[in-house]
């Protein structure tokens, strides 16, 4: 298949519109059988719920070509499952996970075209969402909902290589116990905006969230989990029930044990340990890890032995591994790659 005429080692991290997205509707209590459309436009009632009362989840998730040029997304059954859970807690009809699997395959193969060709660093970000549609006006779940799929080509999060960054322990709470911290919900990142724009005002790149309850434990970022490493390779991740369960942080804690043999250790971290660790770095979807290089306390610098200038040596090879199954070059665990053309 020919590929559009994109300069993919000049994307950026941005929208670009695809040529089909899928569309599902609720109402009457099932989902319609779902669409693919050329349509990118999304016409709602001033009232929609998702206006109203914010009552929208969504997911984030890449598609890849492979070393041997076959597409494929990863793990998209997780992103499912999540999507599900979301649902749930904001009162929402879970989309049936294995239509969202496939609906992902759908677009992914109707704009396989966007798929950015192995070696350039570039993928197809895709982004399944849902929102409730209906007019609300008093303060209550939506009746009606729309699915969909959309994706986007994008460059590599980071252009000439990961540099370590530099973030700050946050002042505002990012969630509550027993709060949404633990779903994908869009009422979660519109209340990170003014924090993280605070943060960039001051010269950081991120924030380090810590828990509401006692503000002594490490949760997350806006957007990405943390990840530590100490001193004698053993690579630590914050247990919490207010922090999302990042697909990717799950992969990289399977990919220390089984591929790289290191102890792995899920627990409550507290921020007067953070000085103690040899490397930090926060994982997601996006970058996978963006290494730390530095966290600032009010003032006290905290700084990783890793340094400001690449990755530590543990987070490379979590990296390296994770990518390397991620594009085809590492032999994947069994149902991690989703293969569609």
């Amino acid at each position: 298949m020919d590929k559009k005429n994109i300069d993919w080692s000049n994307l950026g991290f941005g929208y670009v519109p695809t040529d089909k997205r899928y569309v599902s509707n609720y109402k009457d209590g099932a989902w319609d059988e779902g669409m693919m459309t050329s349509d990118a436009n999304v016409v709602i009632n001033e009232c929609a719920g998702v206006l109203q009362y914010a009552q929208t989840i969504f997911e984030g998730m890449k598609a890849y070509t492979t070393e041997e040029g076959h597409i494929v997304t990863f793990r998209p059954d997780l992103n499912a499952k999540r999507m599900v859970d979301s649902a749930k807690r904001l009162e929402m009809p879970a989309f049936p996970e294995d239509r969202f699997v496939d609906a992902v395959k759908q677009v992914v193969e109707a704009n396989a075209a966007y798929v950015p060709p192995y070696g350039s660093g570039a993928t197809l970000y895709i982004r399944p969402y849902m929102f409730g549609s209906n007019p609300v006006i008093g303060v209550k779940p939506a009746d009606e909902y729309q699915f969909r799929v959309f994706s986007t080509p994008v460059g590599p999060y980071f252009k000439g290589g990961a540099k370590p960054i530099t973030i700050r322990v946050c002042d505002f709470d990012r969630a509550a116990p027993h709060g949404t911290g633990h779903i994908k919900a869009g009422l979660n990142y519109a209340m990170s905006l003014h924090a993280i724009m605070s943060a960039h005002a001051e010269g950081y790149d991120e924030n380090m969230y810590l828990d509401a309850a006692t503000r002594t434990k490490v949760e997350e970022t806006g957007g990405a989990n943390f990840i530590f490493v100490t001193k004698d390779n053993k690579v630590v991740t914050p247990k919490s029930d207010t922090i999302l369960p990042s697909i990717t942080r799950r992969s990289l804690i399977y990919v220390a044990k089984e591929y790289l043999g290191l102890e792995v250790e899920e627990r409550e971290v507290y921020l007067d340990e953070v000085k103690d660790f040899a490397e930090c770095g926060l994982c997601g979807t996006a970058a996978v890890i963006s290494p730390v290089g530095k966290v600032v306390d009010h003032g006290r610098e905290i700084c990783l032995p890793s340094g400001m200038e690449e990755m530590g040596p543990i987070t490379k090879k979590l990296y390296d591994t994770l990518t390397g199954i991620q594009m085809g070059q590492i032999e994947a665990p069994e149902g991690w790659i989703c293969e569609i053309c």
